[in-house]
């Protein structure tokens, strides 16, 4: 279950930094010149002055170390340090919805501050502040390392911007500036408003500036390197949404997929519970052990694990689908034809009816048996838990991310009527449309797909993108693509500022068979600070893997971990080298 309650924070927008990332504390690097002892907490309620006249400190609370905030779905932090946390806002205003929209922000300005900063990244569609915690490594935060945090809502509120009639809490899609601070607009404002409280409570701009965020959170980071490329030295962004409205195409294209395997003559529509009956359990484990028939050696080892999943080839899987084929009536012990055709139809990716990619191809990966790749595609039947393709990726897709705005009645099986009935040849042209009181396109707002870093490496930022190889909703083959367009445009380069790591069987954000607990935190700042440059990451597999403490290097793409020739502990990382990917 703990891949289902991630992808239901996900849903929640509850913002999962640190959790996917955690790992062995690191030490931090000694502060720079002495600052000044901050002013008092207080003082900031009633502070004037700011370069942004709209912002309004509405609370400026001194803690005593010891405070424990909500984690998320009943965790708490570890107790936090001494610390003044504020809350604001800033551009309030009506919008042209009618509704009352405004940015809110919250921010922890430690006692013992380290002159560091982190803008902590937001999740789903947003609407939610933040606990202003940052990352966690080995389950210390980094406002408990001493840096400062910030944390927002993208300018809009799932408590107050959430009406019934429009869709809930993604009627702020009928907003034209709503939609365009969810994408970007508000990461700029929070930012400009974080650097003007850190010179007020501290008396000087911090020496090193880092963004943190996975999911929408790492569409955030991409969107501050490519719009506004001086604001970071180093930015954390994982499982990156950098195309979100195409990603909701290619959930729509799932729903479509999977649903006609238990769709009835006749019918009309499918019950969204009636989803989770196209696989059963076994039936995407048979899945799981074809995929690592095929491809498991590939990396040099079969343990589980596709290390090498680039070279891991739709026929030689179909191939092994096919020796798992009923010869007859369905069986537990067999896969039917149409669930085999289902899958390869799936993971090739949307398309339209002249074949034209809508968006990537879904790798072929272990992770595909785990329920936090379930929850997405098809939902759980116990607990019973609808697909979030149909609950959150319809919703956005209708409403946020096409032109004009669409409503749809706030039910999960609204939603999944929705991508049933959506044309693959028409629809998609919503999401680069214009209309009366929409001047830019969703994809123009909410997209950070572009390879131009330009600035950004000019800037001398560094950037580390994590990221699954078995997330079902953002794919991985789509962050590699994109970096292999920034390769080209630094002349074979990028590698000198920024990295992906795949996560062989790691799902959304983290979760699945995979070593997803690592610190990709610790080696960006690092890599910004001491100029290493991160050439392999230390991770560990989880107590719900079928691996507990296996250890293995996660490789900067387009190497991959080898076993070292003569190497005894293979279930140790030091039994392995990254090394050029071969087709093994």
């Amino acid at each position: 279950m703990r891949g289902a309650i991630t992808m239901a924070a996900m849903l929640a927008g509850t913002t999962l930094t640190g959790m996917a990332l955690a790992g062995r504390v690191q030490p931090e690097t000694p502060a720079a010149a002495a600052m000044p002892a901050p002013q008092a907490c207080a003082a900031l309620l009633g502070a004037t002055g700011w370069s942004d006249p709209t912002l309004h400190i509405r609370t400026a609370e001194e803690h005593a170390a010891g405070l424990v905030v909500d984690a998320g779905f009943g965790a708490k932090t570890a107790p936090l340090p001494a610390h003044c946390e504020v809350s604001g806002v800033m551009h309030e205003r009506t919008g042209q919805d009618g509704q009352h929209y405004a940015i809110h922000f919250r921010m922890r300005l430690p006692d013992a501050w380290n002159r560091r900063f982190v803008f902590q990244g937001g999740g789903g569609t947003n609407g939610e502040v933040g606990n202003a915690v940052g990352p966690a490594t080995g389950g210390a935060t980094a406002l408990a390392k001493g840096y400062a945090v910030i944390s927002q809502d993208s300018g809009h509120s799932n408590a107050t911007n959430a009406d019934p009639a429009r869709g809930g809490v993604v009627s702020f899609g009928f907003d034209a500036q709503a939609r365009a601070d969810y994408g970007h607009a508000s990461l700029k404002a929070s930012y400009d408003a974080a650097r003007a409280i850190l010179r007020r409570h501290y008396g000087g701009d911090p020496a090193r500036s880092y963004f943190a965020g996975c999911s929408k959170g790492g569409q955030e980071g991409m969107a501050f390197a490519q719009r506004y490329p001086d604001a970071f030295d180093g930015i954390l962004a994982a499982a990156p949404g950098f195309a979100l409205p195409k990603a909701a195409i290619a959930e729509a294209w799932d729903t479509q997929t999977y649903a006609a395997l238990v769709r009835t003559p006749g019918e009309t529509s499918v019950p969204i519970s009636r989803l989770a009956q196209a696989f059963s359990d076994g039936d995407l484990s048979l899945a799981r052990a074809a995929v690592l028939v095929a491809c498991d050696a590939k990396d040099g080892l079969a343990d589980g694990l596709v290390g090498n999943f680039a070279q891991c080839r739709t026929p030689d899987v179909l191939r092994a689908l096919r020796a798992r084929q009923c010869s007859g009536a369905k069986q537990a012990s067999c896969l039917a034809p149409t669930q085999i055709d289902a899958l390869a139809k799936a993971f090739g990716g949307p398309h339209d009816s002249r074949g034209k990619p809508l968006y990537a191809s879904y790798p072929w990966d272990a992770g595909l048996a785990d329920s936090g790749w379930r929850i997405w595609k098809l939902g759980l039947t116990t607990p019973p838990v609808p697909a979030i393709n149909a609950s959150m990726g319809a919703p956005a897709l209708a409403t946020i991310f096409s032109t004009p705005p669409r409503a749809l009645a706030p039910t999960p099986q609204a939603g999944m009527d929705y991508q049933l009935r959506y044309d693959f040849d028409r629809d998609p042209a919503a999401i680069f449309a214009t209309a009366p009181g929409f001047p830019r396109s969703a994809w123009e707002d909410i997209s950070a797909r572009s390879s131009d870093l330009s600035r950004f490496r000019a800037h001398g930022g560094r950037m580390i993108v994590p990221h699954g190889a078995s997330d079902p909703v953002f794919s991985i083959n789509d962050t590699i693509a994109w970096w292999n367009d920034v390769d080209r445009r630094n002349g074979g380069r990028a590698a000198s500022f920024v990295r992906v790591f795949p996560v062989p069987g790691m799902a959304h954000c983290q979760g699945g068979p995979a070593t997803d607990q690592f610190d990709a935190f610790a080696a960006l700042v690092r890599w910004v600070e001491q100029g290493a440059a991160p050439d392999r990451i230390e991770a560990a597999a989880g107590p719900m893997t079928p691996w507990p403490g296996r250890t293995r290097p996660l490789c900067p793409y387009p190497l991959v971990a080898r076993p070292i020739p003569g190497a005894i502990d293979t279930e140790k990382a030091a039994a392995f080298r990254c090394v050029a990917a071969t087709a093994g």
